[in-house]
């Protein structure tokens, strides 16, 4: 009998164990970031440890993902954007969760009605320009992407390579949402024509080539949330920031960041916690000032230097997920042979 009383024993700690909060794998790309006192925040009331799994940039950390699917990496796949949606749901790596915080996430942003994929977050890419280097040249900045083609902003653009940089795969869609798949190519022999200068990442672009940052350009492909970032990060304090973001109509294209459960995911439950606690005011509200994104939870607060210095675009160029995923590979050698040849 007391053997047999031990072994009861033994299987209800196990049981409880596995009823446990335990722990949880989110893998990400490398840009994700948030603040640590909001993921203890989710520790403390969850009693779930989260580690996360940084995979390389949004490409690289999807192949990873799709790979890897037969015996996955982690629970929770977090940072495949629209420009990889449909192939994401293609491959089958996630899993369906509908969770409750859907409810406060405009229609807008629910691209995949059957939520295998879950957005969290957006961030348009749109022009930016030097302020100060227009008011210096008694100069008007162009307010669309037409004016590009003016004589008057010859050499001044600096555009990221779509084949090597996030932001610039997303302008070259801005272009074909812009001027259709008819076009597009048209208006980027216009560009070169006009000395448009190309370089490999925004990084390159915004901190080298950038006139603000010492470089020669005045006009370069950057976010819409890069006027606050200048606030924020102004070595000296500053009371408004020194460039400002071209929004209109169909000048930028809004990328939209998702989050799912994989497939064959060992925590599941833990998993739908951890996506329900993204979709929350909590952490929605610390990502602006983590990776520079906007949060989809409407009921979500902006800081105070995204109220001021943000400008959000009422009309985006618009290119479908399913679009982008046949065509992606073949609009980018396109363009290579149209710009770099």
């Amino acid at each position: 009998m007391l053997k047999r009383a031990t072994l009861l024993i033994v299987i209800l700690a196990f049981a409880l164990a596995a009823c446990g909060p335990g722990q949880l794998t989110v893998m990400t790309h490398d840009s994700f970031a948030v603040s640590d006192e909001v993921v203890q925040a989710f520790v403390d009331e969850t009693g779930i440890e989260v580690q996360f799994l940084e995979s390389g940039d949004t490409g690289t950390a999807l192949n990873k993902a799709i790979l890897s699917k037969d015996n996955p990496l982690a629970d929770v796949f977090y940072g495949v954007d629209n420009t990889f949606l449909s192939r994401a749901l293609e491959e089958g790596i996630f899993s369906e969760y509908e969770s409750p915080l859907l409810d406060q996430i405009p229609e807008q942003f629910k691209l995949d009605p059957s939520n295998h994929a879950l957005p969290v977050d957006y961030g348009d890419v749109c022009l930016n320009y030097d302020k100060g280097y227009f008011t210096e040249n008694n100069l008007k900045p162009p307010l669309s992407l037409e004016a590009l083609l003016e004589p008057q902003y010859r050499s001044l653009l600096v555009v990221e390579n779509p084949a090597t940089s996030s932001p610039g795969l997303a302008f070259l869609l801005a272009t074909i949402g812009h001027f259709g798949e008819d076009g597009y190519l048209e208006y980027w022999e216009g560009l070169v024509a006009n000395d448009v200068l190309v370089v490999n990442d925004w990084n390159n672009a915004y901190y080298s080539e950038f006139t603000v940052h010492g470089g020669s350009r005045p006009l370069v492909v950057s976010y819409g949330s890069s006027p606050p970032a200048e606030v924020i990060f102004a070595e000296t304090p500053i009371d408004a920031p020194p460039t400002a973001a071209v929004t209109s109509p169909g000048s930028c294209f809004r990328q939209i960041e998702f989050v799912g459960i994989l497939q064959g995911a060992e925590n599941v439950r833990q998993a739908q916690q951890w996506i329900d606690f993204m979709l929350s005011r909590r952490f929605q509200e610390d990502m602006p000032l983590q990776m520079f994104v906007f949060p989809v939870n409407e009921n979500a607060q902006l800081p105070g230097e995204f109220a001021s210095f943000a400008v959000i675009p009422d009309e985006t160029a618009q290119v479908s997920p399913e679009a982008i995923a046949a065509n992606r590979e073949a609009w980018i050698r396109a363009w290579t042979e149209t710009v770099l040849r």
